[in-house]
């Protein structure tokens, strides 16, 4: 039997009836739409929980601009984007992207269209590249878990394997590196996954999805932290009963933790000096609103590495995590310029500023700055 001291982010020890509650909502529907469909919109993939829309799921090679062109041609073909997820790693980016027709608010079933948005949403994917391989597009209409759909696909893609792992910036420091190591234990018959990282929200959630989809069974774990560490041991068995015997077997293990440890770098903060930068937008939505957004962002020399969309009633909120597109600083003119340009018509905030900005002058700055506090803490915690 498995026992959980769960905490809140504050660090607030939850109550058992509401850790089983939130474990219940976690692991999705029994055939029903749950409550919590209704209230976290946009956090599962072919549910109508925002309304009627289509699920889009789109996997390819990542580059400055690709979600700011992704978006132009969905406002282009008349697509309204209700909510999307979107994350980066090792050069690879993945979306799921829930969109309605903008005049009826209405999933979109013509064929005919929904081949000429695939098509056009390829081309971009595929960009200079004559591989098709290159990008994928598909129509989802399952009930999986949105964090833990993007954890398969980039798991599909082979990520953890990319070519581009070796050029980039390595945003840990070497305290925070996760150290993983797997060995036999004898007596039971089991493999030990150990991890030892940076603790953070989702964790284990992340590890155990990875293990999941990877065909392993996870008969016992011990959880445990100290101060920002995570220290995290997985008793697992494959599917067939069989132990990973093989040096091959445990390096890809390895590989795909580590790779699902770091596909949520962006949002933790103290992990690197050079911190992604998070903007919050606030604004009433509108088609196209979105790809004005990503426009901007990547005419000020800007990259997403994660985003997050959501629409509520009328209002569409916004999180995106951003650097600038060489792998330095986002600097503090930057940001002033942001500001002008798109605080105008949105309700704007910066959030972890990098350590080497200077903090921006409150003059003119508090009349649009704005902070979602705990509702968008909740949609990407």
């Amino acid at each position: 039997m498995d026992v959980f001291h769960v905490t809140d982010q504050q660090g607030k020890k939850l109550s058992d009836s509401k850790t089983i509650d939130y474990i219940e909502k976690a692991l999705g529907p029994k055939g029903h739409i749950t409550d919590v469909l209704k209230a976290w919109p946009g956090k599962r993939v072919g549910v109508h929980s925002v309304g009627d829309h289509t699920a889009i799921e789109l996997i390819g090679r990542d580059r400055p601009g690709l979600l700011s062109e992704i978006s132009a041609v969905l406002a282009n073909l008349h697509f309204n984007v209700v909510a999307a997820e979107v994350w980066t790693h090792n050069r690879r980016i993945a979306c799921v992207v829930y969109v309605n027709d903008n005049s009826t608010c209405q999933p979109v079933d013509d064929p005919n269209r929904l081949s000429t948005m695939e098509e056009q949403l390829k081309n971009i994917l595929r960009g200079c590249e004559d591989d098709e391989k290159v990008g994928r597009t598909s129509f989802s209409m399952g009930f999986t878990h949105v964090d833990r759909r993007l954890h398969q696909m980039l798991f599909a893609d082979r990520d953890y394997e990319g070519d581009g792992l070796a050029n980039e910036v390595d945003h840990y420091p070497p305290c925070f590196q996760p150290k993983i190591t797997i060995e036999r234990c004898e007596e039971k018959g089991y493999s030990v996954v150990s991890v030892r990282c940076k603790d953070r929200a989702k964790l284990m959630f992340d590890i155990v999805c990875t293990l999941t989809d990877m065909q392993y069974v996870v008969f016992h774990a011990t959880i445990s932290s100290d101060g920002p560490y995570a220290s995290q041991e997985y008793f697992i068995r494959h599917m067939d009963g069989c132990t990973l015997d093989t040096e091959g077997e445990k390096e890809r293990v390895i590989k795909c933790i580590d790779a699902a440890i770091r596909r949520r770098v962006s949002e933790v903060s103290n992990y690197h000096e050079i911190q992604d930068l998070r903007l919050e937008l606030c604004a009433k939505d509108r088609v196209g609103l979105l790809s004005e957004v990503t426009r901007i962002l990547r005419e000020n020399g800007l990259s997403v590495t994660r985003a997050g969309v959501t629409t509520i009633g009328e209002q569409a909120m916004n999180v995106f995590y951003v650097r600038d597109s060489s792998g330095n600083p986002v600097d503090i003119k930057t940001i002033e310029a942001l500001r002008k340009e798109i605080g105008h018509t949105t309700m704007f905030n910066v959030k972890k500023v990098p350590t080497s900005s200077k903090a921006p002058e409150t003059k003119g700055w508090g009349k649009t700055s704005f902070f979602f506090g705990n509702l968008l803490e909740r949609f990407l915690a």
